[in-house]
């Protein structure tokens, strides 16, 4: 199996990735809360999904929710990962901001 993506060029130097591939995937509309305890060595963390803002947006809204919660979190491949179990808290805030809400998952 070959990589066909060009990393590097002799006539231009690095090749920067398309803003193609760096935008957010678009959704339903629906923010999706999940609990999630695979490869997290036992420790659950809530995972939101489908929530469609660009990578800037995505970050203030993890800092806020992180803040909100009073515990860590993170923003990885378009999603947010807040540590523990907080989906309730979380669907109470989401649903403030406008956000249509479902718990996804066990």
């Amino acid at each position: 199996m070959t990589n066909s993506r060009l990393v590097y060029s002799t006539e231009s130097g690095r090749i920067q990735p398309s803003k193609a591939q760096e935008e957010s995937p678009k959704g339903d509309g629906i923010v999706r809360l999940q609990r999630v305890t695979k490869g997290k060595k036992g420790k659950g963390i809530t995972l939101v999904t489908g929530l469609g803002l660009p990578k800037d947006e995505l970050k203030k809204m993890c800092t806020d929710l992180k803040k909100q919660c009073g515990c860590g979190g993170a923003v990885k491949n378009f999603d947010i990962e807040i540590q523990g179990d907080v989906r309730d808290k979380l669907k109470h805030l989401l649903e403030s901001k406008g956000f249509k809400v479902k718990l996804a998952g066990g």
